[in-house]
């Protein structure tokens, strides 16, 4: 439930916020779309901190926007290790550059009395809230590596679900921590955004790239000056109105999908024969699956042991999948004395089910974001993303007639033997009680 009001309820506060209330605020109270800029009180500390931040946070957001924008283009770019290297080297070092930056604004607040004169308590709660943004941010990057490659399609499906009116929460649920809080905090972050001094972002003054060049003539009359500048204001009107209509016809000409995903939402229009037969095929996948899953969950329920495979079935180089009694994905292999390893198959970098292939050095592979596990330690190899090890399950075998022949704990402890002349027909079990 707490997922889905951060996940779902939240984000939908937030546009409505951002929409709403930036509107009233430019409609009744125009000149408060401004930074309401401090350089006068205060510019020694503000010259070291104000154009890092801008550039920092600049490079970090067009990252963003471009990753998630066009996740095609953007994953065949990192797909280049030199290009992805470049990338997670440069946003480490912008998000460094606004958390110093914001450090300084901090402090700047705090020990001038000026500044405190006329600081609110929401410029602070923002600060404190970019400070975690940037944070997280980092963070996510440090322990959970190479964000450039996984983000758009891990988190990109999220980000379209929202925007879509379609809104789902599974994709974002099972992600570590920090990725959570960084996403959390930057839904609260655009709810604040047009309550704030940040809202002077959106009046970037677009006109002044396209205006006609500028000439000041101080010798002629004031009727003169007047009249070529009521001159220059309608020009300026001009190219503004022109440069408005070309951004709202844009937005107007994207936005139509949108629009028919809003319509079909709330208005509940009618299916067409083909629509509704697509829809209920998807519905009737989803119960057989949910269905499958839930017989699966009351067969763990209900028995103490459950079968995998025959003790000979079992590979050195291949596993075998199968779901243990917490629902997650395992691999059961064989090792050199012909004994099993069974292993968990969710990856502990971000959850994806992991290879059951065995490469030249015993390690299984996770293919989303290339992290390498040693199936008899369990440990990730140095350089993967993923920083916890792989934990195993213990087993039971036990010959054709049910007797117990040999038991494996969680911790490695063993109980019993197998004769060699009983392993070819031994049938390999997960115990509830190794669960």
């Amino acid at each position: 439930m707490f997922d889905l009001f951060l996940f779902i309820g939240l984000p939908y506060v937030a546009i409505a916020s951002l929409v709403v209330v930036s509107f009233i605020r430019y409609k009744f109270r125009a000149f408060s779309y401004s930074s309401l800029s401090t350089q006068f009180l205060e510019d020694r500390w503000l010259a070291w901190a104000s154009l890092p931040w801008h550039l920092g946070i600049i490079m970090i957001l067009l990252g963003h926007l471009l990753a998630f924008g066009l996740p095609g283009a953007w994953s065949t770019l990192v797909s280049i290790p030199a290009f992805l290297l470049a990338v997670e080297a440069f946003g480490i070092f912008s998000a460094l550059l606004c958390l110093v930056s914001l450090f300084i604004l901090l402090i700047r607040r705090f020990v001038d009395a000026r500044l405190q004169a006329v600081t609110s308590h929401l410029d602070v709660v923002v600060l404190f809230i970019l400070l975690f943004q940037v944070s997280t941010g980092l963070a996510v990057a440090i322990h959970h590596r190479w964000g450039a490659a996984w983000a758009p399609g891990a988190l990109g499906p999220y980000i379209r679900s929202i925007f879509l009116l379609q809104p789902d929460a599974s994709f974002v649920k099972d992600m570590p921590p920090f990725v959570k809080l960084h996403i959390a905090s930057a839904w609260a972050l655009i709810i604040l955004f047009p309550f704030t001094r940040l809202v002077h972002a959106l009046s970037v003054p677009l006109h002044y790239f396209v205006r006609s060049p500028q000439k000041v003539v101080w010798n002629t009359s004031r009727s003169q000056v007047r009249f070529e500048q009521e001159i220059q204001l309608d020009n300026e009107k001009r190219l503004f109105l022109k440069a408005a209509f070309g951004a709202g016809a844009s937005v107007a000409l994207l936005s139509l999908g949108v629009l028919d995903k809003f319509f079909r939402y709330f208005l509940k229009q009618d299916l067409t024969n083909a629509e509704e037969s697509h829809i209920l095929s998807q519905k009737l996948q989803r119960l057989k699956q949910s269905a499958a899953e839930r017989e699966l969950e009351l067969e763990r329920m209900n028995k103490d042991s459950i079968f995998v495979a025959k003790l000979s079935e079992l590979s050195r180089t291949r596993g075998k999948y199968f779901i243990d009694y917490q629902m997650r994905p395992a691999l059961a292999f064989s090792d050199e004395q012909g004994l099993p390893i069974l292993i968990s198959a969710k990856c502990t970098h971000l959850g994806c089910t992991v290879g059951q292939d065995l490469d030249g050095q015993g390690r299984i592979l996770c293919p989303c974001h290339i992290s390498y596990f040693d199936i008899r330690t369990g440990q990730p190899s140095p350089g993967s993303p993923a920083k916890s090890p792989l934990p195993h399950l213990g087993w039971a075998l036990k010959d054709e007639q049910g007797n117990l022949l040999m038991a494996q704990d969680l911790g490695g402890r063993r109980e019993g033997s197998v004769d060699p002349s009983q392993m070819e027909k031994s049938r390999l079990f997960i115990v509830k009680r190794f669960s």
